[in-house]
């Protein structure tokens, strides 16, 4: 069983940019926020479920989820948050424990941006890494990335825990807060901290 480090980070932290680092040093990167996209794409495997908790309504006329409609839901009702969860959350645990089996890298990357939230993959991971950096860095990448407004962002953030929590949870931290090279040289000194670790287990 190869050592798993859980990555996870608020919003517009830099985890894909981080976790792109360390899949080209070799190792082994499993996204939980990819596996729930492919769950909801036309007909995924979470498509039939969602359709008959939620309504044809959040389907879109490919089979696929409605994410925008979605996501207007589940980040003003908590009770629709949660059914939706309770849908997608054992499936995307199923699917990242059988990538887990087919790796054959020392370690796993999981990036889990809810794992100090949920106890889903406690136990499963033997590290917690927090990429992290300030509220108005998250802010402005995420609007540039995804294109939603500052009050969607506030939202999702306010969702999280707060950083001060995150970070006193971690085992190791990467600061986010300058260039893609620093970054890069963190994630760097990470893998050989990780490659040594995975030997010793």
């Amino acid at each position: 069983m190869p050592l798993i480090i859980g990555l996870t980070g608020g919003i517009g932290s830099g985890k894909t940019s981080a976790a792109k680092f360390f899949a080209a040093l070799g190792a082994s990167v499993i996204d939980t926020d990819e596996i729930a996209h492919e769950l909801t794409q036309p007909h995924g495997a979470a498509i039939s479920a969602i359709w008959q908790v939620f309504g044809e309504n959040f389907i879109t006329t490919e089979g696929a989820l409605d994410r925008k409609k979605m996501r207007s839901l589940v980040f003003t009702d908590s009770a629709s948050r949660q059914k939706l969860e309770a849908i997608l959350h054992p499936l995307i645990l199923m699917e990242a424990v059988r990538r887990i089996t087919l790796t054959s890298s020392p370690y796993v990357i999981m990036i889990v941006p809810l794992l100090l939230e949920t106890d889903d993959y406690r136990e499963m991971v033997q590290r917690i890494l927090v990429t992290d950096c300030d509220k108005q860095k998250q802010v402005v990448r995420t609007m540039a990335r995804s294109k939603l407004g500052t009050q969607e962002v506030h939202a999702i953030m306010a969702a999280q825990i707060t950083r001060q929590k995150r970070l006193q949870q971690a085992d190791d931290v990467i600061v986010n807060d300058s260039t893609l090279a620093h970054l890069q040289q963190q994630v760097e000194a990470l893998h050989q901290k990780y490659l040594a670790l995975s030997s010793e287990s």
